[in-house]
């Protein structure tokens, strides 16, 4: 079982693609955004590598405008060959599954023919892209059914239809997904006995949209499983938990631990990938990973615990200090209550005094290398945040401009600027 994220990378300082305006989107422009995104997804991948992280959604907006072709015409995968297999080449030595997914404009059945062509020339550029990679056919492409158009069994209809004239290389990475308004699980898994493309279930779309279906995760599970051949590899999953006290469908602001294990305990003897769609990304990732592994050690735990420490200190020095309790026991591995104990202290609001301290402690890393103007900025801005601690992000962005500045390393792998 491998357990991932999506896109994007936090607490990494300089880890994120770029892009631009379409009036912009000249071949110099264009070659030199795709070198960064293709140098950052790199980056990337060493990181899950070296956080035992082996599944990755690859964002769709790392070639900009790959799918217009009237925009970006470039031959990107010819030009950039070399680093598509080097990148490739470390996705396969490392274990890594990667997978893309095109946005909620890529539909297959609309009534419009122009928008079909689009989703397909869409399809075309993600298929382009992942095979470039030179990896198999267990990298997948997720993609929803789309509308309803007043109709449902004629959209139905229309996807099949549509599905069955896709090139045989699209629908070889090509899996479907059930949604949160429209096509339950029980609706993809019958499209998939027409058309063969493998299932991925979603716990939380279904949550929000069982139809008239019953049964558990586990069991939809397990018929989603048998819609996966062994070159699609294993099964996979989506994994998301309801964001407290926000809109039906929003994805929490982290994966909270114990709700997470009792998920897992239910279905990890399915031996299938579970890819976390959590806003806080890889931290989520490298939560569930430690908490999964079958023999943890605490030298784990404290090297997350140098990257959450601050965060944690500016809304609960209680938790900071009961933290530090969990992880005096060398031989222990507390891993559930470690997390347990960064959540309560995430989710307690923030206030000037608490904060202050985190920041006097990140300060400290970089005030004597500092220029006086620098000092100056940084008073003025504390200042501020004593009188209106919501002017926080604007005094964490200096100082994380301090910490790159002054090449602070353990400071450039702290969570604080993200948190």
């Amino acid at each position: 079982m491998s357990i991932g994220y999506a896109c994007l990378t936090r607490g990494i300082a300089d880890l994120s693609y770029k892009t631009c305006r379409k009036q912009n989107a000249t071949e110099e422009n264009l070659l030199s955004l795709i070198e960064h995104n293709l140098t950052t997804l790199e980056a990337m991948i060493d990181y899950n590598h070296q956080n035992d992280i082996r599944l990755f959604r690859i964002s769709s907006d790392i070639i900009p405008f790959g799918s217009d072709f009237s925009v970006n015409d470039l031959d990107w995968s010819k030009i950039f060959k070399e680093q598509f297999e080097r990148i490739g080449e470390k996705v396969k030595d490392y274990g890594i599954r990667v997978s893309m997914h095109p946005g909620q404009y890529t539909v297959l059945n609309s009534k419009n023919e122009d928008v079909v062509n689009r989703a397909i020339d869409d399809l075309t550029y993600h298929t382009q892209f992942i095979d470039s990679l030179n990896v198999d056919s267990s990298h997948k492409i997720i993609l929803h059914i789309g509308g309803v158009y007043g109709d449902k069994d004629e959209a139905i209809d229309r996807f099949i239809s549509v599905y069955r004239k896709l090139e045989q290389d699209i629908k070889d990475r090509l899996i479907i997904e059930n949604d949160d308004r429209l096509y339950t699980i029980e609706d993809v898994l019958s499209i998939s006995e027409q058309t063969g493309a493998p299932v991925v279930y979603d716990n939380l779309h279904h949550f929000i949209n069982p139809g008239e279906s019953l049964g558990n995760d586990r069991m939809w599970i397990e018929k989603a499983k048998k819609t996966w051949s062994l070159d699609d590899g294993r099964a996979k999953v989506h994994y998301s938990q309801q964001q407290l006290n926000a809109r039906e469908g929003a994805h929490s602001q982290t994966v909270r631990i114990r709700e997470f294990m009792d998920y897992y305990e239910s279905v990890r003897s399915l031996d299938i990938d579970i890819m976390l769609e959590v806003k806080d990304k890889n931290l989520s990732a490298v939560k569930c990973v430690l908490a999964t592994k079958d023999e943890g050690a605490m030298k784990d735990l404290e090297k997350e615990w140098s990257r959450y420490k601050y965060a944690v200190l500016e809304r609960s020095p209680k938790c900071y200090q009961a933290i530090r309790e969990l992880l005096k026991d060398k031989d222990s591995y507390p891993v559930v209550p470690f997390y347990e104990r960064i959540e309560e202290a995430l989710e307690t609001p923030l206030s000037a005094n608490t904060v202050l301290n985190g920041v006097e402690h990140v300060w400290g890393y970089v005030k004597d290398s500092v220029l006086e103007k620098e000092k100056r900025a940084y008073v003025r801005y504390k200042e501020e945040v004593l009188s209106d601690v919501s002017s926080l992000p604007k005094l964490k962005r200096m100082l994380r401009k301090l910490a790159v500045k002054y090449d602070v390393s353990y400071l450039n792998e702290s969570y604080y600027f993200d948190l």
